[in-house]
């Protein structure tokens, strides 16, 4: 049988001349990493390579500001609202995962129609594959923080978070359940069944189809642990369902909605060239 872990993490891996913080390398690699990812895709299908730092940019500040804005007024808006300039200092941690889902699904509607001029589904069921990857490691960075875990648990892989000031005034002496772990191995799983789904299984040709299989996969895994999850806020305490739950909801209902619409019509046919489109600009200049 094993023991408790008792979790004692830096959440700093260098602390001069700048702090850089597991949190935020976790953040940099989900990042670079969907880049790659989504660069195959685009280059997969032939769609211009320009668009690729234009999504970025978009996803990047999507991400950003609708976290914060989310955590804001999702969770601490009677505080925040006191002292408005507080929303801005980000270093003092504080971000909602629905907050930035929204506003990513703002950014790609914006993207689409100023950039692609597609239906969005098209950028969604390709975005969102990486997303659950960054999901992931997010999740991870969130365990080097000691923060956004559980309640008590005697199953012996529980964690007791000693550099966690929430875990000693609550749960002092107490191991809790490890819930970034939980929702970060839900997420990881999430990214390989949508690169299965993508790569061997052409899911791409149902448009909506990967989007809400993602939707699904996110927010029903973080509705089901958040009955495990200790409170964020404390007015928490008295719901039947937290607020992470009551968000979560809807994007699970729009998935399910998402898979059945996607199913009920006939697959398209896609070609795959295999290069960017701006390629075949270069060839014919190449050829003159």
């Amino acid at each position: 049988m094993l023991d408790f872990v008792t979790w004692a993490a830096d959440p700093e891996i260098i602390s001069s001349p700048i702090a850089i913080r597991w949190y935020g390398l976790m953040f940099a690699i989900g990042f670079i990493a969907g880049f790659e990812i989504v660069s195959r895709i685009f280059r997969h299908e032939g769609a211009p390579e320009k668009w690729l730092g234009t999504l970025l940019i978009y996803v990047v500040v999507a991400t950003i500001v609708g976290a914060r804005l989310g955590h804001v007024f999702f969770y601490e808006w009677d505080e925040y609202r006191l002292d408005p300039v507080r929303i801005l200092y980000f270093w003092e941690g504080g971000l909602a995962s629905h907050g930035g889902t929204i506003a990513i699904i703002l950014a790609v509607i914006l993207f689409s129609i100023f950039v692609t001029k597609r239906n969005p589904l098209w950028t969604f069921d390709r975005l969102v594959i990486p997303i659950a990857l960054v999901g992931g490691l997010i999740r991870i960075g969130n365990l080097f923080n000691s923060e956004i875990f559980g309640v008590p648990t005697d199953l012996p892989w529980g964690f007791m978070f000693v550099k966690s000031y929430q875990w000693h005034m609550l749960y002092e002496g107490q191991a809790v359940h490890p819930t970034q772990l939980y929702e970060a191995a839900a997420y990881f799983l999430l990214f390989a069944l949508l690169m299965w789904m993508y790569w061997k299984k052409n899911a791409e040709e149902r448009p909506g189809l990967i989007f809400g299989v993602f939707l699904i996969g996110i927010f029903l895994p973080r509705f089901l642990i958040e009955f495990i999850k200790n409170p964020q806020v404390e007015r928490e305490l008295s719901m039947s369902l937290n607020i992470g739950q009551q968000l979560s909801v809807p994007f699970i209902l729009i998935g399910l909605g998402l898979v059945i619409y996607a199913m009920s019509r006939p697959r398209l046919k896609l070609s795959f060239p295999n290069k960017f489109a701006d390629e075949d600009k270069t060839d014919v200049k190449t050829k003159r």
